[in-house]
């Protein structure tokens, strides 16, 4: 039985547990970044990942690949093969930059007879509590180093938000020791008015190694020494980094920690195109990085994929990757990025000494795909449960009669550690003054609202909150079973036939794309200015999608709409993605 195949109950039981070890540099006198409800995290377990779809071929035994999920969930799914294994993790996480980050959605044609031709969806929100922040990012990076080989190198973006409290957690995590250097990205912009303070116009690099050891290749990030170091070096002078007249002086020099890669706002005027993602990092900036640190061949990994910059230039510059999102669209943007990149990489002479892993595969883990973005499936549970809202709560979404109710992550099975965020914001005092007046008395009601579940679930919160001095009710209400009256996003419709030796998409309409754009499916005269993509599999196996056709056009075209069926076609599987990063996937008979 093919993993994606399995049931809720079989995953269950092929659950695995993996134990971190306490890093041993956390002795007496050493300084600690505490925060309130700070939870040690020494355990996780194996999450099954299910292959969706496959782009390109293997090269040397090896696909890259793609996960859509929790990032927690990934590292955790990838220990299993890759644990010490990495060897350069580049992450770009949230920055606690308190906004929402929206993508603008606009229509490729312009002939629906509607006003609305163009939208903001929002992609993720970057909006946290200062202690769920920085627990979560204390728990992914205890991943990253169990993953980090260990000559391996990890390097945390971040800016001026959190930067102080993430160089502390990096000092616990892999010890201080371990710092290698802080790189600061500057880049020129303008101003708000009214601003009281320097304009703030960099961001933060962290870099560290595992256990002392690190590869830097010098050679090949060197850049042209200053007209003044080359004069001094002709007069003998000492200075710059060398003594004049010992050896020749090197082709250039290294890079100071400060990287001006900007002519005006964020991005270098490199000829190279964005994609438009929210907060997408400059090519250049990455490239320089996985140069610096690995070899051709190495594994490189971002568990905070975004548009696919790391993976971007690690297909370029010839490096195995893995990349991880959990947002839908971050997973249909790197697709089509890659594709795009493979397609053009394939056209060069190929290389045998340093080969390109252009292949890769597109996994969900633990059946992520239900909804299609996190941050919007709260509003439509807490809609649909009709939530009273509870200000300054950070444990719970709301209230239902008198059940305090916890929507739990969605799109996984809940665990026993999505209990923490409950666990660390209880109110011990609170809780032990009522256990005092009321001994046989319930403290409190709680409901989790989940997608699957470990079967000890209620029963373990119920036992960690006796540890803290209260008896609590424990409810779960698990909406695949029971969503009666949830929809959770309407279902697209499409008319796709076989005409002659051709495969002809007579139609598309998607639901939730044509309600945001307040459009009814008579006003739409061309449906191929609502597709983002799309991918044909002439021969699908019934289980991974790899196409043979992938029409993805630039960003001001539109998808061809008719296809040459090939003479050995055997089951036809077509992928419609729409503007949203939804997609509907039917067979042709």
């Amino acid at each position: 039985m093919k993993e994606n195949e399995l049931g809720l109950n079989e995953r269950l039981e092929s659950v695995q547990d993996y134990q971190f070890e306490k890093p041993p540099h956390l002795i007496k006198g050493l300084p600690e970044l505490w925060w309130s409800g700070k939870r040690p995290f020494t355990s996780t377990q194996y999450f099954p990942a299910q292959e969706k779809e496959q782009h390109g071929d293997e090269v040397n035994g090896w696909l890259n690949k793609i996960f859509w999920g929790d990032s927690i969930q990934v590292m955790s799914h990838l220990l299993r093969d890759f644990r010490n294994s990495i060897n350069l993790i580049y992450i770009d996480p949230p920055f606690d930059s308190k906004a929402d980050y929206k993508k603008t959605i606009e229509l490729r044609g312009r002939k629906v007879t509607n006003d609305h031709t163009n939208f903001e969806d929002k992609q993720y929100t970057d909006i946290w509590n200062n202690s769920d922040y920085l627990q979560f990012m204390y728990e992914r990076i205890i991943l990253c180093r169990e993953l980090l080989a260990d000559d391996g190198s990890i390097f945390l973006h971040c800016d001026w938000h959190k930067v102080h409290q993430l160089r502390c957690i990096m000092d616990d995590v892999f010890g201080p020791q371990n710092f290698v250097n802080e790189v600061v990205w500057c880049y020129y912009g303008p101003g708000s008015p009214g601003m009281r303070q320097f304009n703030r116009k960099h961001d933060n690099i962290l870099w560290y190694c595992k256990a002392g050891e690190w590869k830097f290749n010098a050679d090949a990030v060197r850049i042209e020494h200053d007209e003044k170091t080359l004069d001094n070096f002709k007069d003998g002078l000492k200075g710059s980094g060398f003594i004049a007249g010992d050896y020749e002086i090197p082709d250039g020099k290294i890079p100071e920690d400060w990287w001006i890669m900007a002519i005006a706002g964020r991005y270098p005027k490199d000829g190279i195109k964005r994609v438009g993602y929210p907060t997408e990092k400059p090519l250049p900036l990455i490239e320089r990085i996985v140069t610096a640190v690995t070899e051709p061949g190495d594994i490189v990994f971002d568990c905070f994929m975004g548009s696919g910059v790391a993976q971007t230039a690690a297909m370029k510059l010839g490096r195995r990757f893995i990349g991880a999102d959990i947002n839908l669209g971050a997973i249909q943007t790197t697709t089509k990025r890659l594709i795009n990149v493979a397609r053009d990489l394939v056209k060069e002479l190929p290389n045998e000494n340093e080969p390109k892993y252009t292949g890769f595969t597109v996994y969900n883990v633990n059946n992520y795909d239900v909804f299609r973005n996190p941050v919007q499936a709260k509003e439509v549970l807490s809609q649909w449960l009709e939530l009273q809202p509870l200000p300054g709560n950070a444990a719970y979404d709301g209230m239902q009669d008198e059940w305090l109710v916890k929507i739990m992550p969605v799109n996984r099975i809940a665990t026993k550690v999505d209990l923490n965020e409950i666990l660390s914001n209880f109110d011990v005092k609170a809780a032990t003054k009522f256990a005092d007046e009321h001994p046989s008395s319930v403290y409190q009601k709680i409901r989790l609202v989940c997608m699957g579940h470990e079967p000890d679930l209620a029963a373990t919160l119920k036992a960690e909150v006796e540890k803290l001095g209260a008896r609590v009710e424990v409810e779960i209400k698990d909406i695949l079973r029971d969503k009666s009256g949830l929809t959770f996003k309407r279902d697209s419709e499409a008319k796709v036939v076989r005409k002659g030796k051709k495969l002809v998409i007579k139609n598309f309409y998607p639901m939730n794309l044509l309600e945001k754009l307040s459009l009814e499916k008579t006003n739409v005269e061309d449906w191929r200015e609502l597709v983002d993509s799309v991918m044909i599999d002439f021969n699908y196996d019934g289980a991974v999608l790899t196409p043979t056709v992938t029409d993805v056009p630039e960003k001001n075209e539109m998808v061809k709409g008719e296809y040459e069926i090939p003479a050995d076609a055997g089951v036809i599987r077509v992928k419609i993605t729409d503007l949203l990063s939804e997609s509907l996937e039917l067979e042709v008979k």
